[in-house]
């Protein structure tokens, strides 16, 4: 929270001028070409932005005036994604009688409507029950596998990106930290840890262990062996063997394949559900306040 996702967004869709450097979308430049690069996205923003006086295809309809499509040709649009978002039963009640998620998937429809090329979506489940929330994630796998669209999305969810996405940025105070496709920055971490327990905490196998091959390291702490391996499964048998060869008893063994969280604390130094549990220690204040003024 506060890295510079939102910040990001708005520099490429044109809503803020960069105070330096240059970026293009699509080939287009986005301060010398604001208006082809906005004729060429789609944005799903954080806040809500749909008019709750109006029905929700009104407001799918508005979108698609504003990019100057035809009522023609942006009505059986509309309807489609709808259908998309399984909103056609709400398509004629207004907005103000949406739920959170429906407005939601509303958003998602309404960011769609000029078939754009790029889809930016500013953290699409903030807030949502789990079950909206993989309603979102169903509709955002379709879109990439059915539209061959290009999705530019912002998550404060490690989970949420390890799932959606091809190639991830960790952003920290304004700065790229790193990038890649999620297997690859977990893996950069020096692959799987494999732990294991033994009967006997006072024989120490750590150098027999570290000649197997593809084993990185090994640490021994009492009766525990905690072993950095590129390739788990097909080290473990070996290390198994190794210990019962010289007579250890395995109490307990586990394999564990790194995480995005573990990448996100070797760039920042910190975990980010610490960072979340912050951030909903705020809104909660926030929500409060809001109560109090009422």
């Amino acid at each position: 929270n506060g890295a510079g996702k939102t910040t990001t967004i708005n520099m490429l869709t044109t809503i803020l001028k960069p105070t330096s450097g240059t970026a293009t979308i699509c080939g287009y430049d986005i301060v010398k070409d604001a208006a082809e690069v906005r004729r060429s996205v789609g944005v799903v923003p954080q806040e809500y932005t749909a008019d709750e006086d109006l029905t929700g295809i009104e407001n799918i309809l508005l979108c698609a005036d504003l990019y100057g499509i035809p009522r023609s040709i942006s009505k059986p649009r509309a309807l489609e994604l709808l259908k998309l978002v399984e909103l056609e039963d709400a398509a004629k009640r207004k907005v103000d009688t949406y739920s959170g998620g429906m407005r939601r998937r509303l958003e998602l429809a309404s960011g769609l409507i000029s078939r754009p090329k790029l889809l930016f979506l500013d953290e699409p489940t903030l807030g949502l029950d789990v079950q909206t929330r993989a309603a979102v994630w169903s509709y955002i796998r379709r879109l990439k596998e059915e539209y061959s669209m290009t999705l530019f999305m912002t998550t404060h969810y490690l989970e949420e990106a390890d799932s959606l996405c091809d190639r991830i940025a960790i952003i920290d105070h304004g700065k790229i930290l790193t990038v890649g496709p999620p297997n690859d920055l977990k893996e950069g971490l020096g692959g799987d840890m494999l732990d294991i327990e033994v009967k006997e905490p006072d024989v120490d196998l750590s150098q027999l262990i570290l000649q197997i091959n593809h084993v990185k390291d090994v640490k021994k702490n009492g009766p525990s062996y905690h072993i950095r391996t590129e390739m788990g499964e097909e080290v473990a048998p070996a290390v198994i063997e190794v210990i019962r060869g010289k007579g250890v008893h395995i109490m307990k063994i586990s394999l564990t394949k790194p995480t995005l969280d573990e990448v996100y604390l070797e760039y920042t130094g910190r975990r980010l559900r610490e960072e979340q549990a912050n951030w909903e220690d705020m809104m909660s204040v926030r929500r409060t306040l809001g109560r109090a003024r009422t």
